[in-house]
């Protein structure tokens, strides 16, 4: 292939501005030195790049997803806690973390969705800061 031309490659990648996003990810990757996939020709980095989506000598998904990658500043790690989350019991006014589960402590009243939106249903509403009924 002695010239490499955008229609060349369109029927590989139908969107142009991806083409280009692409090619340029792949040619910046054989700079850096991964190895091409085609004979080079004398021909410059990104006309490797798009010769190897011309020739489909490159996986276009795979590409896509390692220009994803790079693009990415924090990549996300779901991992599993190690411990359950500490228990919270109400003491007066104040609240108490429980990291050990106490086996003599009475075991903790479960309440529905129901009763809690009952039970919400029946408190007064909440005063804002600026009113005058709370007096400031």
């Amino acid at each position: 292939m002695a010239r490499v031309t955008v229609e060349d490659c369109i029927d590989k990648l139908p969107n142009r501005f991806e083409l280009v996003l692409l090619a340029a990810h792949r040619a910046r990757l054989v700079s850096q030195g991964a190895p091409i996939t085609v004979d080079r020709d004398n021909d410059k980095n990104p006309v490797v790049a798009l010769r190897e989506i011309a020739d489909e000598t490159i996986v276009p998904e795979d590409l896509r997803e390692e220009f994803i990658h790079s693009m990415q500043k924090h990549v996300e790690v779901d991992e599993p806690e190690a411990t359950e989350v500490p228990l919270i019991q109400q003491s007066g006014d104040m609240s108490i973390v429980n990291d050990a589960v106490d086996e003599d402590a009475p075991e903790m009243e479960r309440m529905t969705e129901e009763d809690l939106l009952r039970g919400l249903e029946g408190m007064p509403p909440a005063e804002s800061p600026g009113s005058q009924r709370n007096g400031y």
